[in-house]
Protein backbone atom coordinates (compact mmCIF):
# COMPACT_ATOMS: atom_id res chain seq x y z
CA UNK A 1 0.00 0.00 0.00
CA UNK A 2 1.53 3.63 -0.73
CA UNK A 3 2.15 5.51 2.17
CA UNK A 4 2.13 9.44 2.30
CA UNK A 5 4.13 10.88 4.64
CA UNK A 6 3.29 14.74 5.80
CA UNK A 7 6.20 17.52 5.30
CA UNK A 8 6.69 20.83 4.98
CA UNK A 9 7.50 23.31 2.50
CA UNK A 10 10.50 24.09 3.68
CA UNK A 11 11.46 20.43 3.93
CA UNK A 12 11.45 20.24 -0.05
CA UNK A 13 14.63 20.93 -1.49
CA UNK A 14 14.67 24.52 -3.99
CA UNK A 15 10.88 24.94 -3.21
CA UNK A 16 11.84 28.46 -2.20
CA UNK A 17 13.95 29.22 -4.84
CA UNK A 18 12.37 28.24 -7.24
CA UNK A 19 9.98 30.10 -9.91
CA UNK A 20 5.95 28.37 -9.63
CA UNK A 21 4.57 30.69 -12.12
CA UNK A 22 4.72 28.58 -14.67
CA UNK A 23 3.52 25.57 -12.40
CA UNK A 24 0.29 28.19 -11.41
CA UNK A 25 -0.87 28.72 -14.83
CA UNK A 26 -0.90 24.98 -15.77
CA UNK A 27 -2.77 24.39 -12.33
CA UNK A 28 -5.11 27.35 -14.02
CA UNK A 29 -5.76 25.76 -17.13
CA UNK A 30 -6.67 22.67 -15.07
CA UNK A 31 -9.29 24.30 -13.20
CA UNK A 32 -11.90 24.73 -15.16
CA UNK A 33 -12.11 20.88 -15.13
CA UNK A 34 -11.98 20.15 -11.03
CA UNK A 35 -14.56 23.02 -10.84
CA UNK A 36 -16.83 21.10 -13.53
CA UNK A 37 -16.22 17.94 -11.46
CA UNK A 38 -14.93 16.48 -14.67
CA UNK A 39 -11.43 14.85 -13.07
CA UNK A 40 -11.79 10.95 -12.38
CA UNK A 41 -10.16 9.76 -9.15
CA UNK A 42 -7.52 7.38 -9.23
CA UNK A 43 -6.65 4.31 -6.90
CA UNK A 44 -4.54 6.32 -4.18
CA UNK A 45 -7.85 8.11 -2.99
CA UNK A 46 -6.23 11.24 -4.07
CA UNK A 47 -10.18 12.77 -4.28
CA UNK A 48 -10.50 15.89 -7.04
CA UNK A 49 -12.98 17.37 -5.11
CA UNK A 50 -10.85 18.44 -2.49
CA UNK A 51 -8.94 20.28 -5.13
CA UNK A 52 -12.06 22.48 -6.03
CA UNK A 53 -11.55 25.04 -3.68
CA UNK A 54 -8.24 26.03 -4.66
CA UNK A 55 -9.31 25.59 -8.62
CA UNK A 56 -11.84 28.38 -8.14
CA UNK A 57 -8.84 30.71 -6.65
CA UNK A 58 -6.70 30.05 -9.41
CA UNK A 59 -9.38 30.60 -12.02
CA UNK A 60 -10.53 33.97 -10.43
CA UNK A 61 -6.32 34.86 -9.84
CA UNK A 62 -5.27 35.68 -13.52
CA UNK A 63 -1.89 35.33 -14.00
CA UNK A 64 0.62 34.99 -10.87
CA UNK A 65 4.18 35.79 -10.67
CA UNK A 66 6.92 33.50 -9.20
CA UNK A 67 6.15 34.78 -5.73
CA UNK A 68 2.59 35.44 -6.04
CA UNK A 69 2.23 31.68 -7.11
CA UNK A 70 4.66 30.15 -4.00
CA UNK A 71 2.00 32.15 -1.96
CA UNK A 72 -0.71 30.62 -3.87
CA UNK A 73 0.47 27.19 -3.33
CA UNK A 74 1.72 27.33 0.19
CA UNK A 75 -1.94 28.95 1.27
CA UNK A 76 -3.85 26.18 -0.30
CA UNK A 77 -1.95 22.70 -0.17
CA UNK A 78 0.47 20.75 2.26
CA UNK A 79 2.92 18.42 0.47
CA UNK A 80 3.20 14.65 1.25
CA UNK A 81 5.82 12.24 0.27
CA UNK A 82 4.97 9.37 -1.97
CA UNK A 83 6.50 6.01 -0.58
CA UNK A 84 5.19 2.93 -2.63
CA UNK A 85 4.06 -0.03 -1.32
CA UNK A 86 7.94 -1.56 0.79
CA UNK A 87 9.50 1.49 0.37
CA UNK A 88 11.79 3.24 3.08
CA UNK A 89 11.81 6.80 3.47
CA UNK A 90 15.04 7.20 1.31
CA UNK A 91 13.60 5.12 -2.21
CA UNK A 92 13.21 7.38 -4.37
CA UNK A 93 10.74 7.19 -7.36
CA UNK A 94 12.04 8.09 -11.20
CA UNK A 95 11.41 10.03 -13.90
CA UNK A 96 11.79 9.98 -17.77
CA UNK A 97 11.20 12.98 -20.08
CA UNK A 98 8.88 13.45 -23.61
CA UNK A 99 8.04 15.80 -26.30
CA UNK A 100 6.41 16.59 -29.16
CA UNK A 101 8.29 15.70 -32.35
CA UNK A 102 8.04 18.26 -35.41
CA UNK A 103 8.47 16.75 -39.00
CA UNK A 104 7.55 17.08 -41.93
CA UNK A 105 4.29 15.46 -43.42
CA UNK A 106 1.89 15.27 -46.17
CA UNK A 107 -2.11 14.40 -46.30
CA UNK A 108 -1.60 12.12 -49.49
CA UNK A 109 0.98 9.49 -50.26
CA UNK A 110 3.57 10.13 -52.57
CA UNK A 111 7.04 8.73 -53.82
CA UNK A 112 8.39 10.25 -50.77
CA UNK A 113 5.83 10.23 -47.68
CA UNK A 114 4.94 6.36 -47.28
CA UNK A 115 5.00 5.77 -43.75
CA UNK A 116 1.18 6.40 -41.93
CA UNK A 117 -0.27 7.50 -38.86
CA UNK A 118 -3.65 6.03 -38.70
CA UNK A 119 -7.24 7.55 -37.30
CA UNK A 120 -8.78 4.96 -35.12
CA UNK A 121 -10.56 2.13 -36.59
CA UNK A 122 -14.79 1.84 -36.21
CA UNK A 123 -14.15 -2.11 -34.69
CA UNK A 124 -11.39 -0.84 -32.13
CA UNK A 125 -13.91 -0.78 -28.44
CA UNK A 126 -12.94 0.51 -24.99
CA UNK A 127 -13.30 -2.81 -22.58
CA UNK A 128 -13.24 -3.13 -18.91
CA UNK A 129 -13.63 -5.97 -16.49
CA UNK A 130 -17.03 -6.60 -17.06
CA UNK A 131 -16.89 -6.74 -20.79
CA UNK A 132 -13.40 -7.90 -20.98
CA UNK A 133 -13.37 -11.54 -23.10
CA UNK A 134 -12.50 -14.33 -21.75
CA UNK A 135 -8.71 -15.48 -21.73
CA UNK A 136 -8.20 -11.52 -23.11
CA UNK A 137 -5.59 -10.00 -20.24
CA UNK A 138 -6.58 -8.45 -17.67
CA UNK A 139 -4.19 -5.87 -18.93
CA UNK A 140 -6.26 -4.83 -22.44
CA UNK A 141 -8.38 -1.99 -22.30
CA UNK A 142 -9.07 -1.66 -25.95
CA UNK A 143 -10.51 -5.12 -28.51
CA UNK A 144 -11.71 -6.14 -31.67
CA UNK A 145 -15.58 -6.18 -32.32
CA UNK A 146 -16.06 -8.90 -34.85
CA UNK A 147 -18.77 -8.53 -37.80
CA UNK A 148 -21.00 -11.00 -35.26
CA UNK A 149 -20.11 -9.25 -31.81
CA UNK A 150 -17.86 -10.97 -30.22
CA UNK A 151 -14.90 -9.26 -29.00
CA UNK A 152 -11.13 -10.64 -30.07
CA UNK A 153 -7.41 -8.80 -29.11
CA UNK A 154 -6.64 -6.57 -32.13
CA UNK A 155 -4.13 -7.09 -34.62
CA UNK A 156 -0.79 -5.74 -33.38
CA UNK A 157 1.87 -3.88 -34.51
CA UNK A 158 3.71 -6.42 -36.45
CA UNK A 159 -0.18 -7.47 -38.85
CA UNK A 160 -0.91 -3.74 -38.71
CA UNK A 161 2.24 -2.90 -40.35
CA UNK A 162 2.27 -5.97 -42.58
CA UNK A 163 -1.26 -4.47 -43.96
CA UNK A 164 -3.86 -5.63 -41.43
CA UNK A 165 -5.50 -1.82 -41.83
CA UNK A 166 -4.63 -1.21 -45.53
CA UNK A 167 -7.39 -0.20 -47.36
CA UNK A 168 -9.44 1.04 -44.24
CA UNK A 169 -9.03 4.56 -45.75
CA UNK A 170 -7.63 5.61 -42.06
CA UNK A 171 -4.57 7.21 -42.81
CA UNK A 172 -4.34 11.26 -41.35
CA UNK A 173 -1.05 11.77 -43.50
CA UNK A 174 2.14 10.45 -44.40
CA UNK A 175 5.90 10.49 -43.05
CA UNK A 176 8.89 9.91 -44.93
CA UNK A 177 10.47 8.23 -42.02
CA UNK A 178 9.44 4.82 -40.46
CA UNK A 179 11.63 6.05 -37.33
CA UNK A 180 9.90 9.30 -36.79
CA UNK A 181 6.44 7.11 -37.34
CA UNK A 182 7.63 4.44 -34.45
CA UNK A 183 8.85 7.66 -31.85
CA UNK A 184 5.73 9.39 -32.49
CA UNK A 185 3.57 5.91 -31.42
CA UNK A 186 5.94 6.34 -28.27
CA UNK A 187 5.90 9.94 -27.86
CA UNK A 188 1.64 10.01 -28.30
CA UNK A 189 1.47 13.23 -30.07
CA UNK A 190 3.19 15.43 -32.74
CA UNK A 191 2.86 18.60 -34.71
CA UNK A 192 2.88 18.18 -38.40
CA UNK A 193 4.32 20.89 -40.86
CA UNK A 194 2.48 20.03 -44.49
CA UNK A 195 3.40 21.45 -47.25
CA UNK A 196 2.52 25.16 -48.06
CA UNK A 197 3.34 25.84 -44.43
CA UNK A 198 0.49 24.46 -42.54
CA UNK A 199 0.43 22.86 -39.31
CA UNK A 200 -1.21 20.81 -37.58
CA UNK A 201 -1.10 17.95 -34.81
CA UNK A 202 -2.01 14.31 -34.16
CA UNK A 203 -2.88 13.28 -30.65
CA UNK A 204 -3.16 9.75 -29.38
CA UNK A 205 -7.35 8.56 -28.88
CA UNK A 206 -6.94 4.76 -28.34
CA UNK A 207 -4.55 1.59 -29.04
CA UNK A 208 -4.31 -1.86 -29.60
CA UNK A 209 -4.47 -2.65 -25.93
CA UNK A 210 -1.36 -5.28 -26.51
CA UNK A 211 1.73 -4.59 -23.89
CA UNK A 212 4.07 -1.42 -24.59
CA UNK A 213 7.67 -2.54 -24.98
CA UNK A 214 10.74 -0.28 -24.54
CA UNK A 215 12.82 -0.97 -27.54
CA UNK A 216 15.82 0.59 -25.51
CA UNK A 217 14.94 -1.61 -22.47
CA UNK A 218 15.33 -4.78 -25.23
CA UNK A 219 18.42 -3.27 -27.05
CA UNK A 220 20.57 -3.03 -23.55
CA UNK A 221 19.54 -6.71 -22.22
CA UNK A 222 21.03 -7.73 -25.68
CA UNK A 223 24.29 -6.35 -25.31
CA UNK A 224 23.50 -3.88 -28.10
CA UNK A 225 23.81 -0.56 -26.59
CA UNK A 226 25.02 0.32 -23.00
CA UNK A 227 22.12 1.78 -20.67
CA UNK A 228 24.12 4.94 -20.93
CA UNK A 229 24.14 4.80 -24.78
CA UNK A 230 20.09 3.99 -25.00
CA UNK A 231 18.91 7.49 -25.28
CA UNK A 232 16.87 8.62 -27.93
CA UNK A 233 20.32 9.77 -29.78
CA UNK A 234 21.53 6.27 -29.03
CA UNK A 235 18.23 4.14 -30.16
CA UNK A 236 18.23 6.49 -33.45
CA UNK A 237 21.98 5.78 -34.35
CA UNK A 238 21.30 2.03 -33.70
CA UNK A 239 18.75 2.28 -36.27
CA UNK A 240 20.66 4.12 -38.45
CA UNK A 241 22.90 1.57 -38.64
CA UNK A 242 21.00 -1.70 -38.63
CA UNK A 243 18.40 -0.49 -41.02
CA UNK A 244 17.87 -4.58 -41.78
CA UNK A 245 16.79 -5.28 -38.11
CA UNK A 246 14.68 -2.03 -37.54
CA UNK A 247 10.98 -3.63 -38.42
CA UNK A 248 12.05 -7.05 -36.11
CA UNK A 249 13.06 -5.09 -33.35
CA UNK A 250 9.78 -2.18 -33.93
CA UNK A 251 7.34 -5.19 -33.93
CA UNK A 252 8.62 -6.52 -30.16
CA UNK A 253 6.62 -3.11 -29.07
CA UNK A 254 3.07 -4.74 -30.18
CA UNK A 255 1.12 -1.72 -28.93
CA UNK A 256 -0.19 0.53 -31.88
CA UNK A 257 -1.67 3.47 -31.34
CA UNK A 258 -4.05 5.46 -33.24
CA UNK A 259 -4.50 9.43 -33.14
CA UNK A 260 -6.73 12.05 -34.02
CA UNK A 261 -5.86 15.48 -35.62
CA UNK A 262 -6.35 18.49 -33.91
CA UNK A 263 -5.26 22.51 -34.62
CA UNK A 264 -2.17 24.27 -33.67
CA UNK A 265 -4.37 27.05 -31.60
CA UNK A 266 -1.36 27.99 -29.43
CA UNK A 267 1.99 27.27 -30.97
CA UNK A 268 3.79 28.33 -27.60
CA UNK A 269 1.33 24.75 -25.82
CA UNK A 270 2.08 21.82 -26.54
CA UNK A 271 -0.35 19.11 -27.33
CA UNK A 272 -3.99 17.90 -25.48
CA UNK A 273 -2.66 15.41 -22.84
CA UNK A 274 -5.09 13.16 -21.18
CA UNK A 275 -6.74 15.68 -18.68
CA UNK A 276 -7.80 17.41 -21.83
CA UNK A 277 -5.87 20.37 -20.84
CA UNK A 278 -2.87 21.90 -23.48
CA UNK A 279 0.17 20.92 -21.87
CA UNK A 280 2.88 23.16 -20.71
CA UNK A 281 6.76 22.24 -21.55
CA UNK A 282 8.50 21.84 -18.18
CA UNK A 283 5.26 22.35 -15.95
CA UNK A 284 3.17 19.27 -16.92
CA UNK A 285 3.94 15.81 -16.15
CA UNK A 286 2.33 12.30 -17.53
CA UNK A 287 1.36 10.18 -14.73
CA UNK A 288 -0.05 6.34 -13.94
CA UNK A 289 -3.38 7.19 -14.53
CA UNK A 290 -4.70 3.87 -12.84
CA UNK A 291 -3.12 5.56 -9.21
CA UNK A 292 -2.63 9.15 -9.92
CA UNK A 293 -5.20 12.10 -10.43
CA UNK A 294 -5.17 13.89 -13.06
CA UNK A 295 -5.01 17.86 -12.35
CA UNK A 296 -3.10 17.56 -9.05
CA UNK A 297 0.28 19.19 -8.31
CA UNK A 298 3.59 17.26 -7.86
CA UNK A 299 6.62 18.75 -6.44
CA UNK A 300 9.89 16.36 -7.67
CA UNK A 301 12.85 16.58 -6.82
CA UNK A 302 15.73 15.17 -8.93
CA UNK A 303 19.09 16.47 -7.91
CA UNK A 304 21.35 14.17 -10.55
CA UNK A 305 19.26 15.82 -13.37
CA UNK A 306 20.45 19.31 -14.58
CA UNK A 307 18.20 21.33 -16.99
CA UNK A 308 19.09 25.07 -17.79
CA UNK A 309 22.33 24.04 -15.61
CA UNK A 310 20.72 23.70 -12.08
CA UNK A 311 18.76 20.55 -11.13
CA UNK A 312 15.45 19.67 -11.19
CA UNK A 313 13.32 20.81 -8.62
CA UNK A 314 10.03 22.15 -9.40
CA UNK A 315 6.12 21.92 -9.31
CA UNK A 316 4.39 20.14 -12.01
CA UNK A 317 1.22 19.16 -13.12
CA UNK A 318 -0.72 16.05 -13.44
CA UNK A 319 -2.25 16.17 -16.94
CA UNK A 320 -1.05 12.97 -19.05
CA UNK A 321 -0.35 9.51 -19.06
CA UNK A 322 1.67 6.71 -21.05
CA UNK A 323 1.47 3.30 -21.43
CA UNK A 324 5.10 2.96 -19.86
CA UNK A 325 4.27 5.16 -16.95
CA UNK A 326 3.45 2.83 -13.71
CA UNK A 327 3.19 2.98 -10.17
CA UNK A 328 2.32 5.92 -7.25
CA UNK A 329 6.23 7.98 -7.71
CA UNK A 330 6.62 7.53 -11.62
CA UNK A 331 6.75 10.24 -14.22
CA UNK A 332 6.89 11.57 -17.32
CA UNK A 333 8.45 15.00 -18.11
CA UNK A 334 7.03 16.98 -20.84
CA UNK A 335 10.17 18.76 -22.43
CA UNK A 336 8.19 20.96 -25.16
CA UNK A 337 8.49 20.50 -28.83
CA UNK A 338 10.84 20.06 -31.54
CA UNK A 339 14.32 18.23 -31.63
CA UNK A 340 15.75 20.41 -28.83
CA UNK A 341 12.95 19.19 -26.37
CA UNK A 342 13.49 15.81 -28.07
CA UNK A 343 17.59 15.88 -27.55
CA UNK A 344 16.31 16.67 -23.38
CA UNK A 345 13.91 14.10 -23.13
CA UNK A 346 15.36 11.27 -24.34
CA UNK A 347 18.07 11.85 -21.88
CA UNK A 348 16.27 11.89 -18.76
CA UNK A 349 16.11 8.92 -16.70
CA UNK A 350 16.28 9.55 -13.40
CA UNK A 351 16.26 9.11 -9.38
CA UNK A 352 13.29 11.59 -8.04
CA UNK A 353 11.57 12.06 -5.00
CA UNK A 354 7.94 12.76 -5.17
CA UNK A 355 5.82 14.85 -3.10
CA UNK A 356 2.14 15.51 -4.14
CA UNK A 357 0.42 18.43 -2.83
CA UNK A 358 -2.91 17.97 -1.22
CA UNK A 359 -5.35 20.18 0.41
CA UNK A 360 -5.21 19.95 4.35
CA UNK A 361 -8.22 17.90 4.49
CA UNK A 362 -7.44 15.39 2.12
CA UNK A 363 -3.73 15.29 3.64
CA UNK A 364 -4.74 14.36 6.73
CA UNK A 365 -6.65 11.60 5.50
CA UNK A 366 -3.82 10.41 3.44
CA UNK A 367 -1.14 11.15 5.45
CA UNK A 368 -2.87 8.91 8.58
Amino acid sequence: MTRFLRRSFADLPGWAGADHALAFAAFRDSAPRLVKDQVPAGSLDIEPDAFRSAAKEAMAAGDLDGVAARSFFETHFIPLRILPEGAGTDTPGFVTGYYEPVVAASPVRTDRFRFPLYARPLDLVKIDDISRPPGLDSSFRFARRTPCGLLEEYPDRAAIEAGALAGWDLEIAWLDDPVDAFFIHIQGSARLRLPGGRETRVSYTAKTGHPFTAIGRSLVDEGELTLAEADMDGIRGWLAAHPERRQALFNRNRSFIFFREMPVDDPAKGPIGAAKVPLTALASIAVDRELATFCVPYFIDAPQLAVAGAPFRRLMIAQDTGSAILGPARADIFVGSGPEAGRIAGRIRHAADFHVLAPARLAESLAR
